[in-house]
């Protein structure tokens, strides 16, 4: 084996590229320039990317853990999840609630659903879709709140050994249901209507049930790293196919997926995108990938800054334009976009050093008080 100081940087790569994903999917609700509609309309699976890293790095610690000590510390798992979470979000939550200029829409849901991160069940992106964004960051604490009981459920149940049974089973649940929904809610309903978009939004795209793909196929790559060699073998001798063989499903993805809210797409094409992100995992982390070993600045710092990015953007984004009105200076042009996106950075960094690292020091200095 090598040393673990050799850092592997894929997963950098995949989160500067989700982040990235996502800003250019987002900034089509602004003005921008024309070339943005065609290369930002697939940027919705960033979300998708985000939920596959996810899943494999938390399903990974919590193996790892549970590999070492036989059980999982709640107490310090939910204290690292807390402090890297919850600080960041209640800020950007305080900017949407006090500040009306932050927001990028006029209408917000209550703050209850934000607070309790329900705000993605029932959503109306149509009359509700300021900080919509939200959605994804609900599914993932839901997540963080649900896995590690379930781990310690399913070994207390000695159902341990079937972890990976269950989550290939937990992958196609989501599929049936999109299906079931699409059928119940959709498939009499006017495409070109903003009642069905509102429909496909609230029944197809926001609901955790119907969004586990992503987050099941991080889990189960995770569990397959820590317990099968067969496995982890094979994923450190072919990173390279892996990181191949990933780029052409995820090209056959966005082809079922070229109409986001078809049936196909809706249906089948966000298992396929979960599937194709996956397979770019295992290559980055995979001790043969060059993808693996490539070092970048620049993703290494994207991928720090991307959860302070996502939370804040659209707000930024938001404001940077209407100063930019107000000093009528174009706004549609490469010139406010590259403006915008350094202001998302600017933000981010804002994000890191006044929020972040004080509390993540604070979040230390817990964590070793209890050990004492």
């Amino acid at each position: 084996m090598k040393e673990q100081s050799e850092r592997l940087y894929g997963l950098d790569h995949l989160r500067s590229l989700a982040i990235i994903l996502v800003l250019m999917y987002h900034y089509r609700a602004f003005r921008h320039p024309v070339w943005i509609d065609s290369v930002g309309r697939f940027g919705w699976t960033g979300v998708d990317l985000f939920f596959v890293l996810s899943g494999f790095l938390i399903s990974s610690q919590l193996f790892k853990e549970i590999e070492n000590k036989e059980t999982i510390s709640l107490n310090i798992f939910y204290t690292k999840r807390f402090f890297r979470i919850i600080p960041p979000y209640g800020v950007t939550l305080l900017l949407y609630f006090t500040f009306p200029f932050f927001r990028e829409r006029e209408a917000l849901p209550p703050l209850w659903k934000f607070i309790s991160f329900t705000q993605n069940l029932g959503l109306n992106v149509i009359d509700q879709g300021t900080f919509s964004h939200a959605w994804s960051l609900c599914i993932e604490e839901q997540f963080y709140l649900l896995l590690p009981l379930f781990l310690l459920m399913v070994k207390r149940i000695k159902l341990f050994q079937y972890i990976a049974v269950l989550i290939i089973l937990l992958i196609p649940f989501s599929l049936v249901l999109r299906f079931f929904m699409w059928n119940q809610f959709l498939v009499s309903a006017d495409s070109n209507s903003s009642e069905f978009w509102r429909l496909w939004y609230m029944n197809i795209y926001y609901p955790t049930y119907a969004r586990l793909d992503g987050l099941g196929i991080g889990v189960l790559i995770g569990y397959l790293m820590q317990y099968s060699s067969v496995f982890k073998r094979f994923v450190h001798c072919h990173g390279n196919k892996l990181f191949f063989l990933g780029l052409v499903l995820l090209g056959v993805s966005f082809w079922v997926c070229n109409e986001q809210a078809s049936k196909e797409a809706s249906v089948f094409g966000f298992t396929l995108v979960a599937v194709s992100y996956g397979i770019l995992v295992m290559s980055a982390v995979s001790e043969s990938s060059f993808f693996s070993r490539v070092r970048c600045y620049a993703t290494t710092q994207l991928a720090a800054l991307s959860y302070a990015v996502y939370l804040s953007h659209k707000g930024i984004i938001h404001m940077v334009q209407t100063g930019l009105d107000y000093l009528e200076v174009q706004t549609s042009d490469n010139i406010s976009l590259m403006i915008c996106f350094f202001a998302c950075i600017g933000g981010g960094l804002l994000y890191r050093y006044l929020i972040e690292k004080p509390f993540s020091r604070l979040k230390y200095r817990l964590l070793n008080s209890s050990h004492k």
